[in-house]
């Protein structure tokens, strides 16, 4: 990673020890925070078992995860598209991520793909690279949306099943370590209304706050979690996965 030293925290930030969605709108608009603190949950929860080694952070953007895995890994490489809507300086390439990416078979021991895989106009041809580059042992650590808005269009392509997401896996050669939804019909409907009712003037914002805040602690409550986990194959906010190449 270039510039490791100017290096700050973006989408995601640490409040009281956790990994969380930054509340600076200019990195987190405020009709996203509650699907970015679902996911910053996830890969601080596993981040700690499973990312080691040299990792590549494809479509890192701003690198948003490298304080959650700098302590973990002995190196990360940062790649990203030269058409990026996130700029940055902390770039080693910029490529192209649907083509042969320069790098050697087996180079690395963890990947990361966050929020990327829906930009991925041919999907196949990462995994089958990402699959390559892995060592024996390595692990994909990925997330991707589900029931969410159309995102950095044009290049926006796809939305994933769990049915999908396991057949990539198979596909590539590799081992399903944990495929999990992120939320389910309650944080769906939240962030629907959020990203509405933003387009209202004045009240807008804190309508959607409010939203994000009430939903947020319905779910951690014992009757919340049991309606998003209860509705959460049928309607998941989105998916987490990690992968693992056999040896």
């Amino acid at each position: 990673m270039r510039n490791k030293e100017s290096w700050k925290p973006s989408k995601f930030v640490y409040t009281a020890g956790k990994l969380t969605a930054s509340r600076d709108p200019k990195e987190v608009g405020a009709g996203s925070r509650l699907i970015v603190d679902l996911v910053a949950a996830f890969y601080d929860r596993n981040l700690k078992h499973h990312a080691a080694g040299k990792l590549l952070d494809l479509g890192c953007g701003k690198v948003p995860l490298y304080a959650a895995y700098r302590d973990l890994v002995t190196d990360n490489v940062c790649v990203d598209w030269d058409s990026s809507w996130h700029k940055s300086e902390h770039l080693d390439y910029e490529l192209d991520l649907t083509k042969t990416l320069p790098f050697a078979n087996n180079e690395f021991d963890t990947i990361i793909l966050s929020d990327v895989l829906e930009h991925i106009p041919v999907p196949e041809q990462l995994w089958n690279e990402m699959a390559r580059l892995l060592s024996p042992n390595g692990k994909i650590i990925l997330n991707v949306p589900f029931y969410y808005w159309l995102h950095e269009e044009p290049h926006d392509y796809y939305r994933y099943t769990e049915f999908a997401l396991r057949r990539f896996v198979q596909m590539a050669g590799l081992r399903l370590v944990l495929l999990e939804p992120i939320g389910g019909a309650p944080e769906v409907i939240a962030d629907i209304f959020a990203k509405n009712v933003l387009r209202l003037p004045t009240w807008g914002r804190s309508l959607a706050l409010a939203a994000q805040w009430v939903t947020s602690g319905f779910v951690r409550t014992k009757l919340g979690k049991k309606v998003s986990d209860a509705t959460a194959r049928s309607f998941p906010f989105g998916y987490f996965l990690i992968a693992e190449k056999p040896r």
